[in-house]
Protein backbone atom coordinates (compact mmCIF):
# COMPACT_ATOMS: atom_id res chain seq x y z
CA UNK A 1 0.00 0.00 0.00
CA UNK A 2 0.93 3.37 -0.99
CA UNK A 3 0.45 6.94 -0.48
CA UNK A 4 -2.34 8.63 -2.40
CA UNK A 5 -2.18 11.89 -4.35
CA UNK A 6 -4.50 13.12 -1.63
CA UNK A 7 -2.00 11.72 1.11
CA UNK A 8 1.05 13.20 -0.39
CA UNK A 9 -0.74 16.94 -1.12
CA UNK A 10 -1.85 16.43 2.75
CA UNK A 11 1.37 15.89 3.93
CA UNK A 12 2.66 18.89 1.97
CA UNK A 13 0.31 21.44 3.42
CA UNK A 14 0.84 20.22 6.66
CA UNK A 15 4.83 20.61 6.10
CA UNK A 16 3.94 23.90 4.62
CA UNK A 17 1.72 24.97 7.60
CA UNK A 18 4.17 24.11 9.98
CA UNK A 19 7.19 25.86 8.63
CA UNK A 20 5.39 28.91 7.92
CA UNK A 21 3.78 28.89 11.56
CA UNK A 22 6.88 27.96 13.22
CA UNK A 23 8.60 30.95 11.43
CA UNK A 24 6.57 33.50 12.29
CA UNK A 25 6.30 32.47 16.37
CA UNK A 26 9.88 32.49 16.42
CA UNK A 27 9.80 36.12 15.77
CA UNK A 28 6.39 36.99 17.45
CA UNK A 29 7.61 34.92 20.55
CA UNK A 30 11.15 36.83 21.03
CA UNK A 31 10.02 40.45 22.05
CA UNK A 32 7.17 38.60 24.62
CA UNK A 33 9.70 36.15 25.89
CA UNK A 34 12.16 38.78 26.67
CA UNK A 35 9.82 41.07 28.08
CA UNK A 36 8.56 38.13 30.18
CA UNK A 37 11.79 37.03 31.39
CA UNK A 38 13.34 40.38 32.78
CA UNK A 39 10.10 42.20 33.93
CA UNK A 40 8.92 42.72 37.57
CA UNK A 41 5.62 44.29 36.06
CA UNK A 42 2.38 43.03 38.25
CA UNK A 43 0.83 42.35 34.15
CA UNK A 44 4.10 39.50 34.48
CA UNK A 45 1.34 36.88 35.40
CA UNK A 46 -1.70 37.17 33.35
CA UNK A 47 0.22 37.87 30.63
CA UNK A 48 1.85 34.35 31.21
CA UNK A 49 -1.54 32.87 31.74
CA UNK A 50 -2.45 34.17 28.15
CA UNK A 51 0.29 32.61 26.67
CA UNK A 52 -0.29 29.55 28.53
CA UNK A 53 -4.30 29.30 28.00
CA UNK A 54 -3.89 27.11 25.00
CA UNK A 55 -2.29 24.35 26.94
CA UNK A 56 -5.36 23.80 28.93
CA UNK A 57 -8.05 24.29 26.98
CA UNK A 58 -10.14 22.16 24.81
CA UNK A 59 -9.03 22.78 21.09
CA UNK A 60 -12.70 22.80 20.41
CA UNK A 61 -13.13 25.72 22.57
CA UNK A 62 -10.44 27.74 21.29
CA UNK A 63 -11.62 26.93 17.91
CA UNK A 64 -15.01 28.19 18.44
CA UNK A 65 -13.97 31.36 19.87
CA UNK A 66 -11.18 32.17 16.82
CA UNK A 67 -14.15 31.33 14.67
CA UNK A 68 -16.03 33.38 16.29
CA UNK A 69 -13.67 36.61 16.11
CA UNK A 70 -12.37 35.72 12.66
CA UNK A 71 -15.53 35.41 11.00
CA UNK A 72 -17.69 38.01 9.23
CA UNK A 73 -19.47 38.98 12.30
CA UNK A 74 -16.60 38.68 14.82
CA UNK A 75 -13.92 41.94 15.68
CA UNK A 76 -11.09 40.98 12.99
CA UNK A 77 -13.49 39.50 10.23
CA UNK A 78 -15.75 42.57 10.25
CA UNK A 79 -12.51 44.83 9.85
CA UNK A 80 -11.40 42.59 7.45
CA UNK A 81 -14.42 43.08 4.95
CA UNK A 82 -14.29 46.77 5.15
CA UNK A 83 -11.25 46.49 3.39
CA UNK A 84 -12.38 44.30 1.25
CA UNK A 85 -10.37 41.35 2.21
CA UNK A 86 -11.90 37.42 2.27
CA UNK A 87 -12.95 36.24 5.70
CA UNK A 88 -9.93 34.34 7.61
CA UNK A 89 -12.18 30.40 8.53
CA UNK A 90 -12.06 27.96 6.08
CA UNK A 91 -8.98 29.36 4.34
CA UNK A 92 -5.14 28.53 4.69
CA UNK A 93 -4.72 31.92 6.12
CA UNK A 94 -7.01 31.11 8.64
CA UNK A 95 -5.30 27.93 9.45
CA UNK A 96 -1.77 29.76 10.02
CA UNK A 97 -3.70 32.54 12.45
CA UNK A 98 -5.22 29.43 14.42
CA UNK A 99 -2.08 27.18 14.23
CA UNK A 100 0.04 30.76 15.58
CA UNK A 101 -2.48 31.08 18.25
CA UNK A 102 -2.58 27.48 19.59
CA UNK A 103 1.54 26.46 18.92
CA UNK A 104 2.34 29.77 20.79
CA UNK A 105 3.04 28.78 24.02
CA UNK A 106 5.18 25.98 22.61
CA UNK A 107 7.42 28.53 21.01
CA UNK A 108 7.27 31.11 23.97
CA UNK A 109 7.92 29.65 26.88
CA UNK A 110 11.34 27.56 25.61
CA UNK A 111 12.46 30.86 24.77
CA UNK A 112 11.66 32.54 28.35
CA UNK A 113 13.03 29.81 30.27
CA UNK A 114 16.44 30.30 28.12
CA UNK A 115 16.28 34.07 28.65
CA UNK A 116 15.61 33.50 32.27
CA UNK A 117 18.47 31.15 32.93
CA UNK A 118 21.07 33.13 31.52
CA UNK A 119 20.70 35.64 34.49
CA UNK A 120 21.38 39.54 33.83
CA UNK A 121 25.45 38.74 34.93
CA UNK A 122 26.38 38.13 30.50
CA UNK A 123 24.10 41.51 29.87
CA UNK A 124 26.01 43.77 33.04
CA UNK A 125 29.53 42.57 31.63
CA UNK A 126 28.45 44.20 28.03
CA UNK A 127 27.17 47.14 29.28
CA UNK A 128 30.26 47.80 31.32
CA UNK A 129 31.70 46.97 27.90
CA UNK A 130 29.94 50.13 26.63
CA UNK A 131 27.90 47.76 24.12
CA UNK A 132 24.48 49.41 23.95
CA UNK A 133 20.97 47.51 24.51
CA UNK A 134 20.31 46.20 21.19
CA UNK A 135 23.75 44.76 21.07
CA UNK A 136 23.79 43.16 24.25
CA UNK A 137 20.73 41.36 23.22
CA UNK A 138 21.66 41.11 19.33
CA UNK A 139 25.57 39.74 20.53
CA UNK A 140 25.10 38.53 23.98
CA UNK A 141 21.37 37.22 24.81
CA UNK A 142 20.86 35.67 21.50
CA UNK A 143 23.41 33.54 21.33
CA UNK A 144 23.15 32.73 25.34
CA UNK A 145 19.32 31.80 24.07
CA UNK A 146 20.28 29.35 21.59
CA UNK A 147 18.84 26.56 23.26
CA UNK A 148 15.88 27.76 24.25
CA UNK A 149 15.21 28.62 20.33
CA UNK A 150 16.36 25.09 18.79
CA UNK A 151 13.66 23.79 21.50
CA UNK A 152 11.15 26.53 20.60
CA UNK A 153 11.36 25.20 17.26
CA UNK A 154 10.95 21.95 17.56
CA UNK A 155 8.11 22.02 19.86
CA UNK A 156 6.33 24.72 17.70
CA UNK A 157 6.80 22.95 14.17
CA UNK A 158 5.66 19.53 15.66
CA UNK A 159 2.89 20.63 17.57
CA UNK A 160 1.27 22.31 14.56
CA UNK A 161 1.83 19.13 12.50
CA UNK A 162 -0.31 17.24 15.02
CA UNK A 163 -3.08 19.74 15.27
CA UNK A 164 -6.70 18.78 14.84
CA UNK A 165 -9.44 19.94 16.48
CA UNK A 166 -8.50 23.81 15.78
CA UNK A 167 -7.53 23.08 12.30
CA UNK A 168 -11.22 21.51 12.07
CA UNK A 169 -13.20 24.27 13.78
CA UNK A 170 -11.52 27.20 11.74
CA UNK A 171 -9.97 25.23 8.48
CA UNK A 172 -12.29 22.98 7.86
CA UNK A 173 -12.11 20.21 5.58
CA UNK A 174 -11.25 21.88 1.88
CA UNK A 175 -9.11 19.62 -0.21
CA UNK A 176 -5.64 21.25 -1.22
CA UNK A 177 -6.95 24.04 1.01
CA UNK A 178 -7.36 23.30 4.97
CA UNK A 179 -7.18 19.36 4.56
CA UNK A 180 -3.80 18.42 6.31
CA UNK A 181 -2.47 15.37 7.59
CA UNK A 182 -4.55 14.78 10.95
CA UNK A 183 -7.63 15.97 8.78
CA UNK A 184 -7.04 13.52 6.21
CA UNK A 185 -6.95 10.22 8.71
CA UNK A 186 -10.03 11.12 9.73
CA UNK A 187 -11.39 11.30 6.52
CA UNK A 188 -9.38 7.53 5.87
CA UNK A 189 -11.38 6.51 8.57
CA UNK A 190 -14.70 7.56 8.46
CA UNK A 191 -14.14 5.75 5.33
CA UNK A 192 -13.27 2.69 6.96
CA UNK A 193 -10.09 2.85 4.86
CA UNK A 194 -8.29 1.77 8.01
CA UNK A 195 -4.89 0.74 5.62
CA UNK A 196 -4.44 4.45 4.59
CA UNK A 197 -5.37 5.77 7.99
CA UNK A 198 -2.57 3.63 9.80
CA UNK A 199 0.27 4.22 7.12
CA UNK A 200 -0.03 7.64 7.91
CA UNK A 201 -0.94 7.39 11.16
CA UNK A 202 2.70 5.44 11.29
CA UNK A 203 4.67 8.38 10.00
CA UNK A 204 3.02 10.42 12.76
CA UNK A 205 4.27 8.12 14.99
CA UNK A 206 7.65 8.11 13.39
CA UNK A 207 7.72 12.03 13.46
CA UNK A 208 6.81 12.43 17.02
CA UNK A 209 9.65 10.11 17.94
CA UNK A 210 12.38 11.59 15.92
CA UNK A 211 11.27 14.94 17.84
CA UNK A 212 11.15 13.79 21.08
CA UNK A 213 14.81 12.06 20.08
CA UNK A 214 16.30 15.54 18.90
CA UNK A 215 14.53 17.57 21.97
CA UNK A 216 16.56 14.38 24.68
CA UNK A 217 19.82 15.42 22.02
CA UNK A 218 19.52 18.62 21.99
CA UNK A 219 18.80 18.86 26.41
CA UNK A 220 22.09 16.48 27.00
CA UNK A 221 24.21 18.73 24.09
CA UNK A 222 23.45 22.11 25.37
CA UNK A 223 23.06 21.34 29.07
CA UNK A 224 21.18 24.14 29.57
CA UNK A 225 18.27 24.80 31.33
CA UNK A 226 16.32 21.30 32.13
CA UNK A 227 12.94 22.29 30.94
CA UNK A 228 12.79 22.25 27.18
CA UNK A 229 9.03 22.50 26.91
CA UNK A 230 6.11 24.32 27.90
CA UNK A 231 4.97 21.69 31.20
Amino acid sequence: MSLSPGDLEAIWLTLKLAVLVTSLLLIISTPIAWWLARTQSWLKAPINAIVAMPLVLPPTVLGFYLLLFLGPDGTLGSALDSLGLSPLPFSFSGLVVASMIYSLPFVVQPIQNAFSAMGQRPLEVAATLRASPWDRFIHVALPLAKPGYLSAAVLGFAHTVGEFGVILMIGGNIEGETRVLSVQIYDHVEALEYGQAHLLSLLMVAFAFCVLALLYSLQKRTKSTPHFGPY
